[in-house]
This record gives structure tokens, C-alpha cells and sequence, in this order.
């Protein structure tokens, strides 16, 4: 089984998430994505795995939410998208993703112990 963690080291339950799946026998692929941004169609491709929209995803509490005037209720899906490509520190963390065979689950893990379900879910044991 492959884990991605889209993680941020300076969020606490981004830390929290990544040593439950450590803690349960697995080293994922960590992708910082402040440090490396995800593309526009990258970012649309992981909200389609988790079967969220990009509303779910944006980070309503970062200030620069308000300052852009994301939090107009006429914002659309792709003005959030573009937003969300630009600006990094916009996406919500952690995103954990896993691929087991055909099957992909995505999820972001808000609180952090539910990484922990998704884990126990998808595979009996490292």
C-alpha cells in the first residue's frame, strides 16, 4: 500500500497524522506542499479522489481567505481552485491519500485519528 501525506511540519495535526501512520508500521511519501506547490490540476485531482469541492478544502481560518474575498458567498468552484493553485497555505492539512491496488481513498484527516480509521479500513497490517 502507497500513503501520500500532503503535510505541513508547522501544523500540529499535520505532525499529529503523519506519527499515527509512522506509529502503525508505515513510512509515506510526505509531500510538503508549502515547500512544493501543487499544481491547479493537481489540486483538482485530489479534491476529486476525497469527493469534497474546493470549498471544503480551503483553510477559512487563514486571514488571506478574507483578504482575497473568499468568503464572498458568490465565490465560485474555480475562483477557489485559482486561489487554492496561488496560494498554498490555503489548503487544509493533512490530506492522506491511499493507493492499494485499484483502490485509491483520500481523505483529509481533521482530526488527526482519522487517519487512524482510514488505515485500519483499508489494510489489516503493514
Amino acid at each position: 500500500m502507497q500513503i501520500t501525506i500532503y503535510h505541513n511540519s508547522d501544523c500540529g495535526t499535520s505532525c499529529n497524522a503523519l506519527a499515527k501512520i509512522r506509529k502503525l508500521g508505515y513510512e509515506p511519501c510526505i509531500v510538503e506542499y508549502l515547500k512544493t506547490p501543487l499544481s491547479r490540476s493537481q489540486i483538482v485531482a485530489l479534491i476529486a479522489k476525497m469527493d469534497i469541492t474546493a470549498r471544503d478544502v480551503v483553510r477559512r481560518k487563514e486571514p488571506l481567505f478574507r483578504e482575497l474575498g473568499l468568503d464572498e458567498q458568490d465565490v465560485t468552484e474555480d475562483e477557489l481552485l485559482d486561489a487554492l493553485a496561488d496560494n498554498p497555505v490555503l489548503m487544509n492539512r493533512p490530506i492522506v491519500v491511499l493507493e492499494d491496488g485499484a483502490s485509491i481513498t483520500a481523505q483529509l484527516c481533521r482530526p488527526s485519528a482519522r487517519v487512524v480509521s482510514m488505515l485500519q479500513q483499508t489494510s489489516p497490517s503493514p
